[in-house]
């Protein structure tokens, strides 16, 4: 089932159509009236509160069994009754009407769901599971009503009643933006807490009448890692970023997961590189770091892992620096842990690895520059970024400098990603193993007695292909 599209639908004098005069209608009457809805019931007979309803003038009602003609004026209908007949008409008559409908309980045969709710005056929190796990989204909804602060709604309604002289004074969107940076974490929130209303429209306006409006402020860029894959190993402070940011340039490992946590109207380019593909320089990426920069604009250049493991960060920020751009620099988890963590393998492992080494080795040129006799000694893991290309060069130095044929490795495709997939076997066996599974990048290679652990502790994804275990066993 596609995604459902999140809308908050302006129902004020416009007339819904509620199927039903029990409980559950009674429910959905209350809060259509709180919409300021016009609101007509249809039903044989009404719940004693519905029909105080009725005679009070609050909601129409039209007696009897569903007619199709009951939606010809409606611009939404709920469908509230326990007959399942009954629930049917009213979503083909809507259907046929181009009217949207939602029946209770029923997502195949709803056009719209209605979400489970949290309300601060005029700011609402809207939590769907598009119909099909309704408990969940109220779990949710539960679990944040205690973390919003109530004086949420008394600064949401202040910033609409201030957002016209706001919008007058700072026409400019970034200026703006950096005016309600400072506002949000400034005094206004806390004042608004303690119930100091009037110091809180003060505060608002001596910061307003202070704002910054010029219409190019120095730009700045944060060179921040997204991790391996999966969007919950993001810093508070890269998601914070992520906010803020007018322009994010990511590279072509960060995954849609953590895109999706970018600010929505946020410019979004790819300038990743990828072997026998199109590929943006280096060059072309420093230039447009500083031509956003100069333009004022907040820069992301978010990059797969860590931007300081064999990720060229270093690189970017000397030209940042030497053309007098501000910058800062947030780590991300860099695909050794990642991979080892989410595959089961301990990295160090008492008795067997009291080192790791990051190496990195995508052809056969930075092969030659590696150090193979301290790289094949043993007590120690090796983790390997790398593409699949080389694995016969690889496992061919590393045993002809000392390393055992029968050393454990486990190679980590898509690491912390739901299609994660973990290979083992040993050193022997490399770059057949890795041909006849059909690996391909991303992908971290382990080699070590700890690459054994992974058939063992994998508690993530699927179970590890291959069975090292007894490799392990036997070094104990």
């Amino acid at each position: 089932m596609a995604a459902l599209f999140p809308m908050f639908a302006d129902l004020n004098g416009r007339t819904v159509l509620v199927v039903g005069g029990g409980t559950v209608a009674r429910r959905k009457v209350a809060a259509l009236l709180e919409a300021g809805a016009h609101v007509v019931v249809g039903a044989p007979a009404l719940a004693p509160e519905l029909s105080e309803l009725a005679a009070s003038g609050r909601i129409d009602h039209r007696v009897g069994a569903f007619e199709a003609g009951w939606l010809d004026d409606a611009w939404l209908a709920v469908a509230a009754t326990d007959d399942v007949q009954t629930n049917r008409a009213v979503a083909a008559a809507g259907e046929a009407r181009r009217i949207w409908v939602n029946v209770v309980d029923d997502a195949e045969l709803s056009s719209y769901q209605v979400p489970a709710r949290i309300e601060r005056g005029p700011l609402q929190i809207a939590i769907s599971s598009g119909g099909g796990a309704p408990m969940l989204a109220r779990h949710l909804r539960e679990k944040l009503e205690t973390q919003l602060d109530e004086s949420l709604g008394a600064l949401a309604q202040l910033l609409a009643d201030s957002r016209q002289r706001i919008r007058t004074r700072l026409p400019d969107l970034q200026a703006r933006r950096r005016f309600f940076d400072r506002l949000l974490a400034g005094p206004v929130p806390g004042l608004l807490r303690r119930g100091a209303h009037l110091a809180a429209v003060r505060a608002l306006d001596e910061a307003l009448a202070t704002a910054d409006t010029g219409q190019r402020a120095a730009g700045r860029v944060a060179l921040v890692g997204a991790g391996p894959g999966d969007a919950g190993l993001l810093t508070l402070r890269a998601l914070r970023l992520l906010n803020e940011a007018d322009v994010i340039l990511y590279d072509r490992l960060v995954s849609p997961e953590v895109l999706a946590l970018a600010r929505r109207d946020a410019e979004l380019v790819e300038v990743g590189k990828q072997a026998g593909g199109q590929s943006v320089t280096q060059e072309r990426i420093h230039e447009l770091l500083l031509e956003h920069a100069r333009a004022g604009r907040h820069v992301v250049r978010l990059k797969g892992g860590d931007s300081f493991v064999f990720g060229r960060g270093g690189e970017e920020l000397e030209v940042l620096h030497a053309h007098g751009i501000p910058f800062e620099v947030v780590p991300g988890i860099t695909a050794a842990l990642a991979c080892g963590a989410y595959a089961g393998i301990p990295l160090t492992h008492r008795g067997y690895a009291q080192s790791v080494r990051f190496v990195t080795a995508h052809c056969k040129d930075s092969a030659d520059t590696l150090d193979w006799q301290n790289l094949a000694a043993g007590r120690q893991t090796l983790a390997i970024y790398m593409g699949v290309a080389g694995l016969e060069t690889l496992r061919d130095r590393l045993v002809a400098h000392g390393r055992a044929a029968s050393t454990p490795f486990a190679i980590v495709e898509n690491g912390s990603r739901p299609e994660q997939r973990v290979i083992t076997g040993t050193l022997a066996d490399l770059p057949e193993t890795a041909r006849t599974h059909q690996v391909k990048s991303p992908a971290l290679l382990i080699v070590g007695e700890v690459a054994a652990l992974a058939t063992k502790l994998h508690w993530f994804g699927a179970p590890p292909v291959g069975d090292v275990t007894h490799v392990f066993a036997e070094a104990a």
